[in-house]
């Protein structure tokens, strides 16, 4: 490997056998040497985990010109065992994707093993792209079904990845977020977006066992309608490609709502007995 080559680390929740990560690491080796360390079996919505309480393996495989290192825990492992490691130097970037489904809104965002990859890599410092794309809902959720074709998707991706190689993180943004539609073609059109806060509706069903106990699904139904420069309305309503800046920082403003909550707080608790005397 060449000192002066720039070095990607490719990653994903979906498995080194997902073919949406071999295109994305086709994509990133056309600007920099490009390795895959990426889960062994699929991990979605598993989000920011990491593996504490058992050892990982790590399992050298090949995908097409890739050798990749197969990792038995989460994105987020698969990050710390890259970076400290199993890479020969700390990367330029981590890219993950691509991943099969859509990561929209604060609702995906949140749960998605493939923006925690990038969210672990920007704790690090290193900065990380996730790539995401639509497709239907019944392939979303079957246990059998024919992977999606991510090669205009990997076109457009492999451009992001060179743009940022080239010129580095866009300011204000520490990690990039993108999604695209599930038609997408070289010429759609890119949009910036902000992220939005909910892409389904939450319903949880109720049925029995053969011995009357009860049990639960989780599932949602999709939204017709998102906000205004949401990325969940650019690429599920009006079929275009999505980039959105995400940061590390999820305090809101200091009030004085939130100011006058504290001295509430604290002279009660001031009072003698932890504010339980007369009033």
């Amino acid at each position: 490997m060449s000192a002066d080559r720039k070095l990607v680390m490719v990653t994903n929740d979906d498995s080194v056998q997902s073919n949406g990560i071999l295109e994305l690491a086709k994509a990133a080796a056309k600007h920099a040497e490009a390795i895959i360390v990426a889960p062994e079996q699929p991990q979605s919505a598993t989000a920011l985990s990491l593996t504490f309480h058992k050892p990982l393996r790590v399992n050298r495989v090949r995908r097409d010109r890739f050798e990749c290192y197969a990792v038995s825990g989460s994105p987020g492992d698969c990050v710390m065992v890259g970076v400290y490691k199993v890479l020969p130097r700390k990367p330029d970037l981590v890219v993950s994707g691509i991943n099969i489904g859509d990561n929209n809104t604060f609702q995906d965002i949140l749960a998605s093993g493939t923006v925690a990859a990038a969210l672990e890599s920007a704790l690090t410092g290193i900065p990380a792209i996730a790539f995401s794309m639509e497709v239907s809902g019944e392939s979303l959720f079957a246990l059998e079904y024919d992977q999606p074709d991510f090669t205009n998707a990997g076109i457009i991706a492999g451009e992001i990845i060179g743009d940022v190689l080239e010129n580095g993180m866009p300011e204000g943004a520490e990690i990039l977020n993108v999604n695209f539609p599930q038609k997408v073609q070289p010429w759609t059109p890119i949009k910036l977006t902000d992220v939005g806060r909910r892409k389904y509706t939450d319903k949880v069903m109720v049925r029995r066992d053969p011995r009357g106990r009860p049990y639960y699904w989780l599932f949602g139904e999709r939204l017709s309608s998102f906000p205004d420069r949401s990325d969940a309305e650019a690429v599920l309503v009006n079929k275009h490609v999505s980039i959105t800046p995400l940061v590390l920082r999820m305090s809101g403003p200091v009030s004085k709502e939130l100011s006058m909550l504290r001295d509430r707080v604290e002279h009660r608790l001031q009072r003698p007995h932890g504010g339980r005397g007369r009033r």
